[in-house]
């Protein structure tokens, strides 16, 4: 189903799915393409109200009953690192950082393969090749980054002493107000390391250095193992109810809601605010 605003870009829904984090629940998406002269502004303004990208899409869940999945975002100024934080910062201290142009590499892909082998062998990705991966990192209208993390390998635990491998990669969009965290994997041997946690402290320290306000992370939801990390960084804040809020204790967000008190999608799209297009 189409559903356009005035000079504005067209938006869509999906059709329903089985939900990838909750059990026995379908998701739906409201999605735009981004593409133009525009995409940038398009994409500033709708990360700022929920939406995410994907390669030329912009999306958000719009689910006809549920709306547990929240974005999320770090205020990088008020950010605290935990005792385990700050020791898992130390303890990755030695990975070696380059950021690089969206271009994908085999390097990246064969990480890639082995990362989803470990960890989501039955996820939407598992089958995805070479060509999809390209894709995934290079179809990207906006300014979007590649960032590596290399390993020397002195380290036991970090294959063998000596080498020097790939071991962890983020894709990260620069929006006007933070860093949009797109998707990341890193090396199934290091998931000791957490460095899933260790990237998005590090994206923090490189927002802060450019003075930019958030940290961008996808979508929380509450009642999902998956999304649990997440809620343990300090000066989070969600997405609920059309504005940005404290996430304050987690365990207050409930992640029901009854098909009644879901706002139809014209209506939705009715109140997405769009930047100023030339007509």
């Amino acid at each position: 189903m189409r559903h356009t605003l005035p000079h504005a870009p067209q938006f869509y829904v999906t059709a329903p799915q089985p939900c990838p984090y909750l059990h026995g629940r379908a998701e739906r998406k409201l999605f735009t393409a981004l593409h133009g002269d525009n995409a940038a502004e398009l994409n500033n303004a709708l990360s700022r109200q929920g939406f995410r990208r994907s390669q030329n899409v912009l999306y958000r869940p719009s689910c006809e009953s549920c709306v547990a999945c929240m974005s999320a975002r770090i205020r990088v100024a008020d950010f605290q690192p935990s005792r385990t934080q700050r020791r898992l910062m130390r303890r990755n201290a030695g990975l070696k950082r380059l950021a690089t142009s969206a271009w994908a590499t085999e390097e990246q892909f064969d990480l890639f393969r082995r990362y989803l082998d470990s960890r989501h062998a039955d996820g939407g990705m598992a089958d995805m090749d070479i060509f999809e991966f390209a894709a995934m990192i290079e179809e990207t209208p906006v300014k979007t980054r590649v960032i590596e993390y290399r390993c020397g390998g002195d380290d036991p635990e970090r294959l063998a002493p000596g080498d020097d491998f790939l071991a962890a990669v983020c894709l990260t969009d620069v929006l006007d107000d933070g860093l949009s965290l797109v998707y990341s994997f890193y090396h199934p041997i290091l998931q000791p390391a957490s460095l899933g946690t260790y990237l998005i402290l590090d994206h923090i320290e490189i927002a802060r250095a450019a003075k930019l306000p958030y940290i961008y992370l996808g979508y929380w939801v509450p009642g999902s193992r998956k999304m649990d990390y997440k809620a343990r960084f300090s000066a989070l804040e969600i997405y609920k109810g059309g504005v940005w809020q404290n996430i304050g204790d987690p365990q207050d967000h409930s992640n029901e809601a009854h098909p009644l008190s879901v706002d139809p999608i014209v209506e939705q799209v009715a109140r997405i605010a769009l930047p100023q297009f030339d007509r």
